[in-house]
């Protein structure tokens, strides 16, 4: 009797977790068709046969698709949107099993046929170890391997199926003999097996949008050109991939090649460069001829601004004579045919503008800095294999990772993995093998991952971010009513935007807070950028100006050009008013003063919308501001930092004398009392004075007694008498 079959159509697998544990998602109509349930295993056959355990997806019902991963579609030789039949598996026992790594050399130690009970294999397969596994069977598999096998346990181990016994669909029992080769197989000598899958779809975090706009416009006209032939229309011939560094552009590439099994060529930038005339265009022409001759064929150019810049800014004649031959080849009277060509650039304004029309890239894909979502998928990928514990909550650290792209947050990764290595390493000695309780202690934990944030910054900010000090609104003593105003100008957009939509309104863009100097406005600043958990970037006025023309304006942009990227984010000017006074009819400085006031009026309110951008401004001369700086909508709170009543003054010395050993004498109160027109600054001055003055008496005094206070007070006038007598001394 004939086994049911059905077909069903590939697609990827849409939970991380599933990635490498050999699980085959189905369509709950189909399996019911086929007479199966979950955990059953099932047949899976492409251009090879493989096998796989069902499991039901309830979200693909009568889509008539099954839903496997990156390896289970290389064993099967099928890729994403082909056709695969499905059968019952007629599953045997396995009585012996020789498989082989297919990257790096092991070594056995004791008998490993547990790590492999109940696995099911097929000869020509790719098994994965490393992943944590969630499912009953061979969940010791990935711990077991680590004790019995000296490779790297925070690692992934790719092991090839060179043979079974009995032939077809095997699962390994306590009955087996499980034999593993030492020496790394050559992949593609095995039967059936095409190359070693490197990376997959599953390997991209967040991109989903992108992801599907590169498929759609790669796979399908690589796959099935005639789709277009019966429209009447040519296939798109390139993409461009633009967006910061480290966001994924030559990862999605390569995914993209390896899923759509194409012939793929990369270029390098630079490396086709030729000190010979003519050998850089005749490299080009030889890599396209290569790729008309394999097609389907992927040309992948990364970094191509190296090689493809504006004609009219580059004084050689090799970069003109590259764009052109570029340009021919993209468009020239020979037609490409399957010839796809991806280009990959972090400066799309850099390149040449005749490559960015319709007919060479067709298409540009902005691939932007991952929201919270995104950040949390590619965190999933990238801690896949490693035993986390407990306590790690990936939710919190998307949370708090704001403006990290895909390579910072691996970085962060493998940070907090270097963590644990460093405390096991005193336990291992040289030359002997490492114990199993060292193994079973190399857990990451959430202090680990604590600890890798302090040293990783986002990539996207390291020229400008400023490490915010970690002091809170608890450390500023008074200004309450400044506090609440930052609150509700700051915090509450980033933290309820949907209020503000449900309330229709839009969030202030800007903040400017004003007072006498030592007041805490800058302390401030740093309290809301930490508070609202946002990337903080600081401007100190006087050192974005510049001798060079133009320069300071290209300072101010690229400030902004960062916060956008990175948002949310609090830009901080502080000092606002050595860059934007006054604009008068005098040219003194040349004009520079009037041109960044201008750009900075722009950036804040011009054509380009800032999101989740807020700027904070401080200055103590609110008076020379350029007036059209202080309109609503772009300065729209002004917050006065008053000078400090009594109670602020008090809760000032309350901060400020918060570790120090005091007398009992000390009476915070009477000194808040004697300290009438003293600012924040001041009063830290007076407490950093008494603790002075006591050590001076006694090195070895416990405490701060009362007298000393009152002869710092008589050291330190306040801001206003020093102002007064400056005058006089002038």
């Amino acid at each position: 009797m004939d086994k049911k079959e059905i077909k069903l159509k590939v697609a990827e697998a849409l939970s991380q977790s599933d990635v490498g544990r050999g699980i085959a998602r189905l369509d709950p109509q189909a399996m019911e068709e086929l007479g199966i349930k979950d955990g059953d295993i099932i047949e899976i056959e492409g251009k090879k046969l493989t096998a796989a355990t069902a499991a039901s997806s309830q979200s693909d019902i009568g889509l008539g698709i099954i839903r496997i991963d990156g390896y289970l579609r290389k064993n099967a030789r099928a890729s994403i949107g082909e056709e695969v039949t499905i059968r019952k598996a007629d599953v045997k026992e396995a009585e012996k099993v020789v498989l082989a790594p297919v990257e790096q050399q092991i070594i056995i130690r004791g008998d490993i046929r547990s790590a492999f009970l109940n696995r099911v294999l097929v000869k020509g397969d790719i098994i994965v170890s490393g992943i944590r596994q969630q499912i009953s069977t061979g969940s010791l598999f990935d711990e077991l391997l680590r004790d019995f096998m000296d490779i790297s346990p925070l690692g992934e181990l790719k092991l090839a199926v060179v043979s079974t016994k009995p032939s077809g669909v095997v699962k390994v029992t306590e009955m087996t003999n499980v034999e593993i080769q030492p020496q790394p197989v050559d992949v593609s000598k095995l039967e059936g097996v095409t190359n070693l899958v490197d990376v997959t779809y599953e390997d991209i975090g967040g991109l989903k949008e992108e992801v599907k706009k590169v498929r759609e416009m790669i796979e399908i006209p690589l796959k099935r050109p005639e789709l277009f032939e019966r429209l009447g229309i040519t296939p798109p011939k390139g993409i461009l991939m633009y967006g910061p560094p480290g966001t994924g552009k030559t990862l999605l590439a390569k995914a993209v090649a390896n899923e759509s099994d194409a012939h793929f060529i990369a270029i390098n930038g630079p490396e086709i460069m030729s000190k010979y005339v003519g050998g850089s265009e005749e490299r080009l022409r030889e890599i396209f001829e290569e790729a008309e001759e394999n097609a389907p064929s992927i040309i992948f150019i990364d970094e191509i601004d190296a090689i493809a810049p504006k004609r009219e800014e580059v004084t050689g004649e090799v970069e003109r004579r590259i764009v052109a031959q570029l340009l021919t080849l993209l468009d020239g009277l020979k037609t490409r045919g399957q010839v796809m060509v991806i280009g990959a650039t972090n400066r799309p304004d850099a390149l040449d503008p005749a490559l960015r029309r319709p007919g060479r890239f067709d298409r540009e894909i902005e691939l932007g800095v991952p929201d919270k979502e995104e950040r949390k998928e590619i965190l999933e990928i990238h801690t896949r294999g490693m035993p986390l514990a407990d306590d790690v909550d990936l939710d919190e650290l998307a949370e708090i990772t704001h403006g990290f792209v895909g390579a910072d947050l691996e970085s962060l990764c493998k940070e907090a993995a270097m963590r644990v290595l460093r405390r096991v390493i005193p336990e291992i000695k040289v030359d002997e093998e490492i114990p199993k309780e060292v193994l079973k202690k190399m857990i990451v934990t959430k202090e680990d991952f604590k600890n890798a944030l302090k040293d990783i910054q986002p990539s996207a900010l390291r020229e400008v971010l400023v490490q915010v000090p970690n002091i809170t609104y608890d450390d500023i003593g008074g200004l309450e009513k400044a506090k609440q105003e930052l609150r509700e100008a700051v915090e509450w957009p980033l933290k309820y935007p949907e209020k503000f939509k449900e309330f229709g309104i839009k969030p202030p863009k800007g903040i400017l807070l004003y007072g006498s100097p030592g007041t805490g406005k800058t302390l401030l600043a740093k309290a809301v950028a930490n508070e609202s958990e946002a990337n903080f970037i600081a401007v100190k006025g006087p050192e974005l100006l510049s001798k060079w023309v133009g320069e300071s304006e290209k300072g101010v942009r690229e400030v902004f050009r960062k916060a956008r990227q990175t948002a949310p984010t609090i830009v901080f000017f502080d000092e606002i008013d050595s860059i934007a006074s006054r604009r008068t009819g005098s040219e003194a400085d040349s004009g520079v003063t009037q041109r960044v006031v201008n750009q900075l009026l722009t950036e804040i309110d011009g054509l380009e919308e800032l999101q989740d951008v807020v700027v904070i401004a401080a200055t103590n001369r609110p008076d020379i501001l350029d007036p059209a700086l202080l309109r609503p909508g772009r300065f729209d709170r002004h917050v006065k930092v008053e000078d400090p009543d009594k109670e602020a003054r008090l809760a000032i010395f309350k901060v400020h004398t918060r570790k120090m050993p005091l007398a009992d004498d000390v009476d915070l109160e009477k000194l808040a009392e004697m300290t009438e027109g003293y600012v924040g600054a001041d009063i830290e001055a007076i407490c950093r004075e008494a603790a002075m003055l006591t050590l001076r008496e006694d090195m070895n005094a416990k405490e701060v007694p009362m007298k000393n206070f009152k002869e710092a007070m008589r050291k330190i006038k306040p801001k206003s008498t020093m102002v007064e007598e400056q005058v006089q001394y002038l």
